[in-house]
């Protein structure tokens, strides 16, 4: 049995972007026309063009525009749509390679190790559109993990928090212990055997 997800964005309950809005962004910008990237798809130049006011209409702005006549005549992408192409892109990325990972905390059936379970606190928490980076102290020195923002709010990290960075081959994540109130740091020697 494999695990699998999907990922789309929202926008005040509204879908944003999913797979099939994500392909059509990233087709159009191959072909730099949208009835190309219909016959690529296999799609109905409709069903296409009410994907795209649909994800308009959800942003408030639009992700493409057509430019008519002349030489650079075409369907192209805004600098929203292509920002909202790399971040969905990119997230796709994170979550696949999560659920991919057998290692993964995310995956609770899996014990984790003292040595790749680092207790600490939040120092930062610096919010940058659907990704946020947390700065965390752990004595005597800190470091950075890279997190989505629906992470952060849905653990409900804010600095001062006591957290778990995971540490895995590539990367750092966090796990918040809900309702733990012991000191990071209680003074006590761990051994190699923790």
């Amino acid at each position: 049995m494999k695990a699998k997800t999907k990922l789309w964005f929202t926008e005040d309950g509204r879908t944003v972007m999913g797979a099939g809005r994500a392909e059509l962004l990233k087709t159009i910008d191959e072909e730099r026309s949208l009835r190309k990237a219909c016959q690529k798809l296999g799609i109905s130049y409709k069903h296409a063009w009410m994907m795209l006011k649909k994800m308009n209409d959800a942003l408030g702005e639009p992700a493409v525009v057509t430019v008519r006549g002349g030489k650079d005549q075409g369907t192209f992408l805004t600098d929203l749509g292509r920002k909202l192409l790399v971040e969905y892109e990119t997230n796709k990325k994170l979550i696949n390679e999560a659920v991919g990972d057998e290692t993964s905390w995310e995956n609770v059936g899996f014990k984790l190790s003292a040595r790749n379970k680092l207790p600490g606190k939040v120092v930062e928490v610096e919010k940058n559109g659907l990704v946020s980076k947390l700065t965390i102290e752990i004595e005597p020195s800190a470091l950075t993990s890279v997190v989505t923002e629906e992470a952060v709010e849905k653990l409900d990290i804010k600095p001062g928090d006591r957290v778990y960075a995971v540490i895995k081959s590539t990367e750092v994540m966090v796990a918040k212990a809900i309702g733990e109130k012991e000191p990071v740091n209680s003074g006590s020697k761990r051994s190699d055997t923790d």
